[in-house]
């Protein structure tokens, strides 16, 4: 999905379903990216955000919410993924893989207790979220939920999703 695409997905979902009852929230603070960078577990991730052309719109107002995988989680791919995503030629696939770890609005793990869901990203694609023992997306589990950004929120996950 090229970053166009991205930003009109990203205004059209960000009020739908789950997401309504928090999507009017605002922290002051760093934003989305700035957070990521200043916690140094997500160089990998920022760098692919970065080749992926994503950076302007992950500092936009959103609010957006991010699974964010840890340097540890992209290291845990197949050798050579990283890189091949991170080659110019591979920018949409990148962004592909990128914007199915981001869900419009702010969700916080309270949100998701108790509760299975489907949940539809800003790729287009949906990921199963269980709350009902921690929080799982997919087969990740957040290992660190809620932390706030201006625009959003980061659920750190131990695992890289994968679109279909």
């Amino acid at each position: 999905m090229d970053r166009r695409r991205f930003l009109i997905a990203t205004a059209g979902l960000t009020g739908a379903g789950l997401l309504t009852g928090c999507a009017g929230m605002t922290a002051a603070g760093p934003d989305i990216v700035d957070t990521a960078i200043a916690a140094d577990d997500f160089n990998t991730l920022v760098a692919a955000v970065q080749a992926a052309g994503l950076v302007e719109t992950l500092k936009g107002p959103g609010p957006f919410t991010v699974f964010a995988p840890t340097d540890a989680a992209f290291a845990a791919l197949p050798a050579g993924t990283v890189e091949s995503l991170l080659e110019p030629a591979n920018q949409e696939q990148l962004a592909a893989v990128l914007t199915y770890h981001v869900v419009p609005g702010r969700v916080l793990a309270a949100d998701l207790a108790g509760q299975t869901l489907s949940v539809d990203t800003v790729n287009g694609q949906s990921v199963a979220v269980d709350g009902t023992s921690g929080v799982r997306v997919n087969n990740a589990t957040v290992v660190t939920p809620d932390i706030m950004a201006s625009n959003g929120v980061i659920h750190v996950i131990d695992t890289v999703l994968l679109p279909s």
